[in-house]
């Protein structure tokens, strides 16, 4: 049997659940759970870590993206949609984050071309826990796990927020997705499978739960 080019952070966790699963961009994927319709239409959690991305920083990383052909965000905490259905978030002033769909992959690219970087470029190591949830009671969610009032935000700001969560530092991106309210997640892997349980934990006492990717994107 192949060895996995890469592992999600919750892979034990996800072996746990009776799912069908794939391998995409190097790393087993669960794309699909027996109850999936029904989370996904109240509370859904789905792990995309899979997902390729890419970490930069420093005060000439605007500009040598935007060398890159690619759509910078003009204002700190916004993020852009990039041509291939990824995104581009920018996290404060000079740090940003970029991550691909299941279709493109700029994220290698742009990790390829900044192993010799230029002046005040500086690459980040990007190993996140990626989760997606999405459903109904999504906010009931967010309101029991975070002191940040999302439902203030305008979602066609494109906002990204720096906050904690159930006590870790997380990146959250809140998508209006065919007039469903989605929310996509980023948190140091290193906290991935207490992040994940309690998330779960609390899906679950909602009505939802886990969900395979498909469900998601």
């Amino acid at each position: 049997m192949n060895t996995p080019l890469r592992l999600s952070p919750i892979h034990d966790s996800l072996q746990s659940l009776n799912g069908v699963w794939c391998d995409t961009n190097g790393m087993p994927s669960l794309v699909k759970l027996p109850g999936d319709r029904q989370s996904v239409s109240v509370l859904g959690i789905a792990d995309l870590s899979f997902l390729t991305r890419f970490g930069v920083k420093g005060a000439n990383a605007a500009q040598w993206l935007a060398d890159r052909k690619l759509p910078i965000p003009d204002r700190p905490n916004t993020w852009h949609p990039l041509p291939e259905g990824g995104i581009i978030a920018r996290l404060g002033l000079t740090e940003f984050l970029i991550e691909d769909s299941l279709n493109s992959a700029i994220a290698p690219q742009l990790a390829t071309a900044c192993k010799s970087p230029p002046a005040k470029v500086y690459p980040v190591l990007r190993q996140d826990l990626a989760l997606g949830l999405v459903g109904d009671r999504v906010n009931e969610l967010l309101r029991q796990t975070c002191s940040f009032n999302f439902q203030a935000l305008s979602l066609g700001d494109r906002p990204v927020v720096l906050t904690n969560a159930i006590g870790v530092t997380v990146t959250v991106i809140p998508l209006d997705i065919e007039r469903k309210l989605c929310i996509r997640v980023w948190c140091d892997r290193t906290f991935g499978t207490y992040f994940w349980q309690t998330l779960v934990q609390i899906a679950t006492e909602l009505g939802g739960g886990a969900i395979g990717t498909e469900s998601f994107l």
